[in-house]
């Protein structure tokens, strides 16, 4: 049985805040949260994740279907939006409930920046 429209918004929020709050524990962090939705400019998912002093977007998705050229493009964009060093994407593990267990995928080019805290030209 397929999701509805409904069903599938309301996962998504659990997953975005559940990430949020794990992200804000693990990195002690209280600046840390689920972004509101910002429309056409979206700026991410979750606020507040920073390294070398800049800001990381993070793009969260729970999804049965893996989708990785469509969510790094939606991240790169939103990382972009928000003048972010890069934008990774956390993605569902089906089956694992630890949120610090999930999945997240970025391209080499958005690892690099996050390693050295520059950006890498593309």
């Amino acid at each position: 049985m397929s999701r509805s429209r409904r069903s599938a918004k309301a996962a998504g929020t659990r997953f975005e805040s559940l990430i949020a709050a794990s992200l804000r524990f693990a990195l002690d962090d209280d600046r840390i949260e689920r972004r509101a939705r910002s429309g056409a400019h979206d700026r991410g998912d979750i606020s507040g994740v920073r390294i070398h002093g800049q800001r990381v977007v993070v793009e969260c998705k729970d999804c049965s279907r893996v989708d990785l050229p469509a969510w790094t493009r939606e991240a790169r964009t939103d990382a972009g939006n928000d003048d972010a060093l890069v934008g990774v994407v956390v993605h569902k593990r089906h089956g694992v409930g630890d949120p610090l267990q999930q999945w997240v995928s970025m391209t080499v080019a958005d690892l690099v920046a996050l390693l050295t805290g520059q950006a890498v030209d593309q």
